[in-house]
């Protein structure tokens, strides 16, 4: 994939066809570490250890739509390909963790792309999942809960268009600064 943010949409798809109604994205750029972390933690049905040692074959799929499942074993390469790993820990009935660390200064590290886009996509496409995303730039952070902000929108849904305006320029403000107040899409 050319950007991280379509194995970003990857990984919480497989969360929520795994039944989670928790998601938790977080990305944490370490510049002292030379790191950039993508983990995504959820509350779904999880996997055996048989079968979370076998996610990363492409030709095992727990999806009955097609016979082969190339996300995992994707951004598996990706990150081997980038001086990192994949770590996938998982327990039936208590969900997944799936961390994807790259060299951030890899010279073959795919960019993110662009984040706010994928978050609003991610936050009104499944507006009944308890969505957290933070990501973290150094000592900067940003964190969007759409628990919190369910909570104040009352009866507004999040598919409502002012607040899909509004979560496109929250987000795209947010993530600017992070990166000093500069658009930053492809980090």
């Amino acid at each position: 994939m050319r950007e991280l943010a379509l194995h970003i949409l990857d990984l919480v798809q497989n969360s929520l066809e795994a039944g989670s109604t928790r998601v938790l994205l977080e990305i944490i750029e370490d510049s002292s570490a030379d790191t950039l972390t993508i983990r995504v933690t959820d509350n779904g049905r999880g996997m055996d250890d048989a079968t979370r040692r076998r996610v990363l074959d492409p030709f095992v799929t727990t999806r009955t739509t097609r016979r082969v499942g190339l996300g995992l074993p994707l951004i598996d390469m990706s990150t081997k390909q980038c001086g990192g790993y994949l770590r996938i820990n998982s327990a039936v009935g208590r969900g997944t963790v799936v961390e994807a660390v790259y060299r951030h200064s890899h010279l073959d590290r795919p960019p993110l792309g662009n984040l706010a886009a994928t978050v609003k996509t991610l936050v009104i496409a499944n507006p009944d999942t308890d969505f957290t995303y933070r990501h973290q730039v150094g000592d900067a952070v940003f964190t969007l809960a759409t628990g919190e902000i369910t909570e104040i929108l009352g009866d507004m849904p999040l598919t409502h268009p002012d607040v899909i305006v509004w979560l496109d320029e929250y987000i795209t403000a947010n993530e600017a600064n992070l990166y000093g107040g500069v658009q930053h899409e492809n980090c």
